[in-house]
């Protein structure tokens, strides 16, 4: 009899093994092909090892970690086909994107290292961000939650490429289209005729902005079902994490440059309409752009600040990722960021970044386009914009100013 029910546990024992086992190696690309090669690691972060002791993850974080250290060195002695010298592709892609047309790549050279000491303003970007996360004085929305109160919608913009052990939080209008091309790269989550892109830019416009290309946290639930918060903490833990972000009320422009003022049918039927009709006093709109940008009729800037500030907007549907802040975009205050990069210096954070990944050898990041919008640009935007809805406005986006370091437009929030 106790045989019997021996033999019963062993089964079950070993059941279980093999479903953490399929779980584990459930992509055609998981997390058992991370590599330890990034100059990263930090104190806080330890490698996985066998038999080590993670105070901070449970038990059954613990022994996936050990699970998949035990792949990882099975894996890491087998060559990459990705770890090739850089392959040029195309020297200058042809825009088939009107956004990307009409604002065209700056080809100019840059001095990608400059006079910076980029380690330094790192450990300063860190610091404040970790300050005011701490500050209990300094208060926003979702602030005080924890990573496990973050609903699995709102991690839809953390990009995860296991092949290198990166994770990448995109920020809409800070260079989020060409960072998701180097992602693809990296990741091979894309095939070309059946080879992985080796170039950027050759990378289609329309297909980097396709969710089904990339692998992101929010997909984890339907891929690993109750294991997926355990894996998320556990890559969280060793992988690198980086975000982009930029000066709020610059982005604010540059969204509405390149959603109002050019023609994109998506936004015109789903913000513009309602906005003219809100803010403008218009009725019996076009059904389309091109009709309505014919007769003279768009949104403009003020139209746009409006929408930002009614409170009716948030309780119809959050706002778009376009607009929305960074800290509900990225989760920084839960999420402990290994690099903060900013578009204000995005070539030379850029380069930096990815010779710190090893991956600079790989590929090049993407060049600027030719006329971004500038921080010098704000004083004109906002000349008509009433100072109480600048200062309000600066209130709906005061935590990522402090947050990233942007001083507050003092200019703008008094008469």
């Amino acid at each position: 009899m106790t045989k019997a029910r021996l033999l019963r546990l062993s089964v079950v024992l070993i059941s279980i093994f093999m479903i953490l086992l399929i779980i584990v190696y459930w992509d055609n690309v998981g997390t058992a092909h991370f590599y330890l090669h990034t100059s990263f690691s930090r104190p806080h972060s330890p490698g996985i090892t066998a038999g080590e002791d993670w105070e901070a993850l449970p038990d059954v974080d613990e022994f996936l970690a050990k699970l998949l250290s035990s792949s990882l060195k099975q894996n890491s002695s087998t060559p990459r086909k990705t770890e090739q010298l850089l392959v040029q592709g195309s020297s200058k892609p042809v825009a088939s994107n009107l956004e990307e047309n009409v604002r065209g790549y700056d080809w100019s050279t840059h001095n990608d290292r400059n006079s910076l000491d980029q380690e330094q303003v790192q450990i300063e970007r860190q610091r404040t961000l970790k300050e005011f996360c701490a500050n209990s004085s300094f208060t926003f929305p979702t602030k005080e939650r924890s990573f496990d109160d973050i609903p699995n919608y709102e991690l839809n913009h953390l990009i995860v490429d296991d092949r290198h052990g990166i994770i990448y939080c995109y920020v809409p209008k800070v260079a989020c289209t060409n960072w998701k091309r180097v992602m693809i790269v990296l990741s091979e989550s894309l095939l070309d005729q059946g080879i992985p892109y080796r170039n950027p830019l050759d990378i289609p416009r329309e297909h980097v902005h396709n969710t089904s290309t990339h692998l992101t946290f929010n997909k984890f639930w339907r891929r690993y079902g109750k294991f997926s918060r355990h894996l998320m903490k556990i890559k969280l833990k060793k992988y690198t994490k980086f975000l982009f972000v930029r000066d709020p009320f610059v982005r604010l422009i540059s969204a509405f440059r390149s959603k109002f003022e050019l023609e994109n049918e998506e936004f015109y039927r789903r913000f513009a309409i309602p906005m003219l009709k809100l803010y403008s006093n218009h009725t019996n709109l076009p059904a389309s752009v091109s009709e309505a940008f014919g007769a003279g009729l768009k949104v403009s800037f003020s139209d746009f600040i409006q929408y930002l500030l009614d409170p009716r907007t948030e309780k119809m549907a959050p706002f778009n990722e376009h607009w929305r802040q960074v800290y509900r975009l990225c989760h920084p205050c839960q999420i402990d960021y290994d690099f903060i990069g900013k578009l204000e210096t995005l070539d030379e954070d850029a380069a930096y970044l990815l010779q710190l990944l090893k991956v600079d050898r790989l590929l090049r990041f993407p060049p600027s386009y030719r006329n971004r919008t500038a921080s010098s640009w704000e004083d004109n935007w906002f000349a008509k914009i009433p100072l109480a809805w600048r200062q309000q406005l600066y209130k709906l986006y005061e935590a990522d100013f402090v947050l990233f370091g942007y001083p507050k437009p003092e200019n703008l929030l008094k008469d």
